[in-house]
């Protein structure tokens, strides 16, 4: 395996670094949002308001959310005082008011997957899995070293996740520490709720040379990463080993004492994304009980731990992720993308041991960054597997749900008071066939269930953080 990775990714390098930095810099350049002033008054938001103050999955979709037709957000301070119908909601003298009546105002999206140095190779022909990681992926990251490449390509990277809504993400950096403080450093900047971590990968058989740290590496550069960044203003630290097949047992027994010095600090890695994966984890792990297991081994489960996909997680993982009140992140563009399969959220969200999950794009493997899209194909592979996700049910996933699943749910995802401000504004008719289908909805599940369905990044009128305008549509 390893003379396969060596061979592609070293041919793939030298055509990349072959590129003018110049192009990609001018172009990542044109898209940067800008953060206004913070304002010291309070701010009103006038528009149609949903957000979610239960779990559908668990008392169905009706009890489960608020929605006022015409309603009111009261923010002060960067949160969020209250919420509720204009007119019956006490509005405070000298507020800034904007006014999105007609427009739904919803928490801002949170992703709980996704791949920052990806973003260039978004749409990488013809693979699965671990040939699209050879062929594409590790030659993209190689440029990642190069700290202002890095911020070029972070600050592109959060100008998508803004003009789509996303207000908090949970991303992966490269192997590079470089990759990581470029990203922290800009989106400080904006004052975003964002999770992120140092990528560790360092076994000599599954990655290029290029592309590889030691477990004393790892260690040290996490360490003095969560030490800058970890609970820095809005920020939060992960510890990420790539997935097992990329890690030795020492750097995963390394990341294991990451966790445990730092209990605050996050888990983020993948798990059972794809068949040849799993059998091929299994053998170089032939001591665990499953893939899971190589992670739960080095104490990498728990309620701040994600594993994105989990597409084909056995009963006794699902039962055992749902013991530690760990996440998986369901990432259906992805999955559908490389051929990995379809999620099963059903089981996922087994009432006798129910599994925390969100939603992620992944991008670059995921194919938007559009988290109206993401709902649009996971209502897909649901359709597959002869199971219905409501709007509802979508909508929370990718609010609420996705809060949970990063244990940030008393920071965000609702509009509950003492809450971060993290909201977006949308359109329902942002383009023609939109206002057709918009103006023929019975129902608010209808206009929610059209605008997840038909819509994208067009939808995203403006998106706030912390109670200031981060993206308008206007702007852009």
């Amino acid at each position: 395996m390893r003379a396969s990775f060596l061979a592609i990714c070293s041919a793939l390098l030298l055509a990349l670094t072959s590129c003018s930095h110049k192009q990609v810099h001018s172009e990542t350049q044109a898209d940067i949002v800008e953060r206004a002033p913070a304002s010291t008054k309070p701010r009103v938001v006038r528009g149609s308001i949903l957000h979610f103050v239960q779990d559908p999955f668990v008392v169905g979709d009706e009890k489960s959310y608020e929605y006022f037709e015409d309603g009111a957000l009261v923010i002060e301070g960067g949160k969020i005082v209250r919420a509720g119908a204009w007119g019956q909601v006490a509005l405070p003298e000298g507020a800034d008011t904007e006014d999105y009546r007609g427009q739904l105002i919803v928490p801002g999206f949170i992703d709980t997957h996704i791949h920052m140095p990806q973003t260039e190779m978004i749409a990488a022909y013809g693979e699965q899995l671990l040939d699209w990681l050879n062929k594409y992926t590790f030659p993209t990251e190689s440029q990642f070293k190069d700290k202002e490449y890095s911020r070029k390509i972070a600050k592109f990277f959060l100008s998508q996740l803004l003009r789509n809504g996303t207000t908090t993400a949970l991303v992966f950096g490269t192997v590079h520490k470089e990759s990581v403080e470029a990203f922290f450093e800009e989106a400080e900047k904006l004052n975003l709720r964002m999770v992120a971590g140092k990528v560790l990968m360092d076994n000599p058989d599954t990655t290029p040379d290029f592309l590889r740290d030691t477990a004393d590496s790892a260690y040290n550069d996490s360490k003095d990463l969560i030490q800058k960044w970890h609970g820095k203003g809005r920020l939060l630290y992960a510890v990420t080993p790539r997935f097992a097949i990329t890690s030795t047992r020492d750097q995963l027994k390394a990341a294991g004492r990451l966790k445990k010095e730092f209990p605050t600090t996050y888990v983020h890695t993948h798990v059972s994304e794809n068949l040849d994966e799993v059998a091929f984890t299994k053998s170089l792990f032939p001591e665990a009980k499953g893939y899971l297991d190589v992670y739960d081994r080095n104490g990498l489960l728990g309620s701040r731990s994600v594993f994105a996909h989990g597409v084909h997680l056995t009963e006794p993982e699902y039962k055992r992720l749902s013991e530690t009140n760990s996440a998986i992140s369901h990432c259906p563009t992805s999955n559908l993308f490389l051929g990995s399969g379809l999620f099963n959220l059903k089981s996922a969200k087994n009432p006798a041991r129910p599994v925390k999950v969100g939603m992620g794009t992944d991008v670059g493997a995921g194919t938007s960054f559009s988290m109206l899209q993401t709902m649009n194909e996971a209502y897909k592979i649901q359709q597959l597997q002869k199971e219905k996700l409501s709007a509802f049910k979508a909508f929370y996933l990718s609010t609420m749900g996705s809060a949970k699943a990063l244990s940030l749910e008393d920071k965000v995802g609702n509009f509950a008071p003492g809450k971060e401000a993290d909201f977006v504004v949308l359109n329902y008719s942002a383009t023609k066939l939109q206002g057709l289908r918009t103006s023929r909805a019975k129902d608010l599940h209808d206009k929610l269930f059209a605008m997840m369905t038909l819509g994208d990044d067009r939808n995203v009128v403006a998106t706030f953080a912390a109670g200031e305008k981060v993206f308008s549509a206007t702007r852009q």
